[in-house]
C-alpha cells in the first residue's frame, strides 16, 4: 500500500527538479561547445529555439528575445559554436535545456562572420553589380563629404581640392566615425545630401583602424542608404587593405581620402589645356567652313556663266557678297566671345593659386618641425620654430607668444 504523503504530483515533481537545477552552481553560468541543429527563429517574439549536439548527444536550448537582439551575426543549422547561459527545468514539460545569454562561433570571430553573411546577403541581392554604379561628373560645382569634424579626412581633402580645382566647393557634414551613433549619423548625412541636392558627388570616409573600429559602415542601413543615392559616392574608409561593405555598394572606392578627392576632381591644367583644344578646333572649323563656302560659289558662278545665265548673277552678287561677310563675322563673334570666356576662366583659376594669394597680402605659416601647414592657433605652441612665405620670399621665425580672436 503506498503511503499517501510519498505521493506527488507531476507539477511537484518538476517544481523540485528545477529548483534543484536552480540550486546548483556548476549549472548557474557554464560554456557548453556543440552544433546547431533544428534552428527556428519565432519571428513574433524573436525568441531562438535550437539544439546542440556533439558526437554522442544533444541538449535543446532557448535564446530570448533580448540576448538574441544582441548578436552580430545570424545562427545557423550546422554552425559550430560555445554558447553561455544556465540549464534549468521546463515545468510544463519537464524537459531541461540550456537557456542561452551568448554565442560565439567556434573558430571564427563573430564580427568577422557577421560581415561575411552581410556581404554575401547584399551580393545574393545584386547590390554590388556594376550595372548599379554611377558616373562620376567631370567638373562637380560642389562635393559633400561625410566624416568626423575632427580628423585628418577633412584636412587632407580640401588640400587637394585647393591645390588641383580649387573652383570646387567642399561641403562638411560631420558625424561619427564609429560607435553606437555613428551609424544612424551616416545614413542621416546620405539622406541629407540627397534630399537638398545640393553637391554633385559625396565621399564618405575614415582614417583605418580595426575591423571593430570600422564597423559603422558595415552596417546593412548604411549600405543600402548608399545604394538608394541618386548622387554618386565615393567610399574613402580605412587604408588601402581595409575593405568594408560601404567600399563594395558604392559607386567608387578610393584607397585613401586624398586619392578620393583625386578621383572627384579634375586637374586644372589638364581643364586649361582641353580650353585651349577647344578654341584651336573651333578656329580651325571657321577657317575650314569659310573656305568650303568660298570654294562652292566660285564654282556654282562658273557653272552658270559656262550656262549663259550670267545676268541673273550680276543681279544677285552683292546679296552673296555680303551674306559672306555676314557669316564671317557672326563666326568670329562667337570666337571672340569663347575667348572672353576662357580668358576670365585662366584669370579666376589665377587668382586662386598660392602665388596670387601671396600677392595679396596674406602668407603661408609652416611648422619647420613637422612640415605642416598652421591654420589655427590650436596646431601651436609658443617658443617653435616657423617659416612664413610671402610672396617674394620665407621669413623664419620663432613663436614667443599665442592670442585668440582677431587683433
Amino acid at each position: 500500500m503506498v503511503q499517501s504523503r510519498n505521493v506527488v504530483t507531476v507539477s511537484q515533481l518538476n517544481s523540485y527538479i528545477k529548483a534543484t537545477f536552480d540550486q546548483d552552481e556548476n549549472l548557474r553560468r557554464l560554456y557548453v561547445t556543440g552544433e546547431i541543429s533544428n534552428f527556428k527563429r519565432h519571428y513574433p517574439s524573436g525568441h531562438l529555439y535550437f539544439s546542440l549536439k556533439d558526437k554522442n548527444s544533444v541538449i535543446r536550448a532557448v535564446m530570448f528575445s533580448s540576448s538574441a537582439e544582441m548578436l552580430s551575426f545570424e545562427p545557423k543549422d550546422g554552425m559550430n559554436v560555445v554558447v553561455c547561459g544556465r540549464v534549468s527545468c521546463y515545468e510544463a514539460s519537464g524537459q531541461y535545456q540550456i537557456y542561452v545569454e551568448k554565442i560565439q562561433p567556434e573558430g571564427v570571430g563573430s564580427v568577422y562572420l557577421a560581415f561575411e553573411q552581410l556581404k554575401m546577403k547584399l551580393a545574393e541581392e545584386g547590390l554590388f553589380d556594376e550595372s548599379l554604379k554611377k558616373p562620376l561628373p567631370r567638373f562637380p560645382k560642389c562635393i559633400g563629404v561625410v566624416t568626423s569634424k575632427t580628423g585628418a579626412v577633412i584636412h587632407d581633402i580640401k588640400t587637394v581640392a585647393a591645390k588641383r580645382y580649387p573652383l570646387c566647393e567642399i561641403m562638411l557634414y560631420p558625424v561619427e566615425v564609429q560607435g553606437e551613433k555613428a551609424e544612424k549619423e551616416i545614413v542621416q548625412a546620405i539622406e541629407y545630401f540627397n534630399k537638398k541636392s545640393c553637391v554633385d558627388v559625396i565621399i564618405v570616409g575614415r582614417g583605418g583602424g580595426s575591423i571593430e573600429d570600422l564597423w559603422a559602415f558595415n552596417k546593412e542601413s548604411v549600405a543600402r542608404a548608399v545604394v538608394s543615392s541618386k548622387i554618386p559616392i565615393i567610399s574613402a574608409v580605412g587604408h588601402e587593405t581595409d575593405f568594408t561593405i560601404c567600399d563594395f555598394v558604392s559607386d567608387r572606392r578610393a584607397a585613401t581620402p586624398s586619392a578620393a578627392a583625386e578621383m572627384a576632381l579634375p586637374d586644372a591644367s589638364y581643364v586649361k589645356i582641353m580650353i585651349e583644344d577647344f578654341e584651336n578646333r573651333i578656329k580651325s572649323l571657321v577657317r575650314q567652313k569659310t573656305a568650303d563656302c568660298e570654294y562652292f560659289l566660285k564654282s556654282s558662278l562658273n557653272a552658270l556663266e559656262l550656262c549663259g545665265v550670267s545676268s541673273d548673277i550680276d543681279l544677285n552678287l552683292l546679296k552673296i557678297s555680303q551674306l559672306k561677310e555676314n557669316l564671317k563675322k557672326s563666326c568670329f563673334f562667337a570666337l571672340e566671345n569663347l575667348e572672353i570666356r576662357y580668358k576670365n576662366l585662366e584669370k579666376r583659376l589665377h587668382l586662386c593659386s598660392e602665388e596670387s594669394i601671396l600677392k595679396r597680402g596674406f602668407s603661408r605659416i609652416v611648422n619647420l618641425d613637422s612640415g605642416k601647414i598652421i591654420s589655427s592657433i590650436k596646431d601651436i605652441i609658443e617658443g617653435e620654430d616657423v617659416a612664413i612665405s610671402l610672396c617674394d620670399g620665407t621669413v623664419q621665425c620663432k613663436l614667443t607668444e599665442v592670442k585668440t580672436g582677431r587683433n
